[in-house]
């Protein structure tokens, strides 16, 4: 029965998520039981694709993104695939409508990870978080509103600028190995090689910025969903206090963590502001 691929599917998605990123797992567990399983679905399928780019370097990674991409096609248009993890993210992107160009936004960064490894302007840059994580947060945001059209344009550009945060916060924690191990920059005008801490604040108000007005959205989220990503936005936002008491030269040579114990005390404050309303 397809019933039981499916969920094994469902189970190969939600293992990808908390093997990878026990963070964004624990904010997911933080959802709906009603929304947690198609994002688990979403997760499953943007970090299979990241993956590719960024980790078999032993391997042909653009002939695997090439396949990956193929097998992503035909699951769409089959409403299957043999892969479990693409399996599981068709579900979720026609059970919810998902638009097919935020789909293809995000593979053309994922692709562009293989062979550009500048950012020169802020036309590049945009565009290539735009990819990479706004239409991720516009996926999810997708099954926080549960299709509703009118609650997605409303919202909408808070879930970018969310989604522009977070990965604007992972690429400075991510420095030293973008820049050392995969020889990216993402940061336009911004000499990695000579990080100091005017360029560092730059970054830090730009990101602090998106962060308000991705607030603004998590307000206005429907009750299943705004605990969940109150819960992730708390912890990029003690990622990023950390990284501003980093000295540059420090978080080009290490890689900044949120220890486990304080994303439990982010869970447990977080639990207060939201039962207290203060959000």
């Amino acid at each position: 029965m397809k019933s039981i691929f499916d969920n094994v599917s469902y189970s190969c998605s939600k293992t990808v998520t908390k093997t990878y990123s026990t963070s964004f797992s624990l904010a997911t567990k933080m959802l709906a039981p009603s929304i947690r399983q198609d994002i688990y679905n979403i997760y499953g399928f943007v970090r299979f694709a990241d993956e590719i780019v960024d980790s078999f370097h032993n391997y042909n990674q653009a002939e695997l993104f090439e396949e990956f991409e193929k097998d992503l096609n035909l699951a769409l248009a089959r409403k299957i695939s043999l892969n479990p993890i693409l399996n599981a993210f068709q579900e979720t992107y026609h059970k919810y409508n998902i638009n097919r160009d935020l789909v293809e936004a995000f593979m053309k960064s994922m692709r562009t990870d293989l062979f550009k490894t500048t950012y020169l302007t802020q036309e590049e840059y945009k565009e290539y978080i735009y990819g990479s994580a706004d239409v991720v947060g516009l996926m999810c945001l997708k099954v926080f509103v549960n299709g509703n059209e009118e609650q997605y344009e409303n919202l909408k550009s808070t879930a970018m600028h969310l989604g522009s945060a977070f990965q604007k916060v992972n690429f400075l924690r991510d420095l030293k190995s973008d820049y050392e191990i995969l020889n990216r920059s993402y940061f336009p005008n911004t000499d990695l090689s000579k990080l100091d801490e005017e360029s560092k604040q730059a970054i830090i108000n730009e990101i602090e910025n998106d962060f308000e007005l991705g607030l603004e959205g998590i307000k206005q989220l429907p009750i299943e969903a705004k605990f969940g990503v109150f819960v992730a936005y708390r912890y990029y936002k003690q990622l990023l206090k950390k990284l501003k008491k980093t000295p540059a030269l420090q978080i080009k040579n290490s890689r900044i963590r949120v220890p486990n114990y304080k994303k439990i005390e982010l869970l447990t404050r977080s639990y207060v502001k939201y039962q207290l309303n203060l959000l």
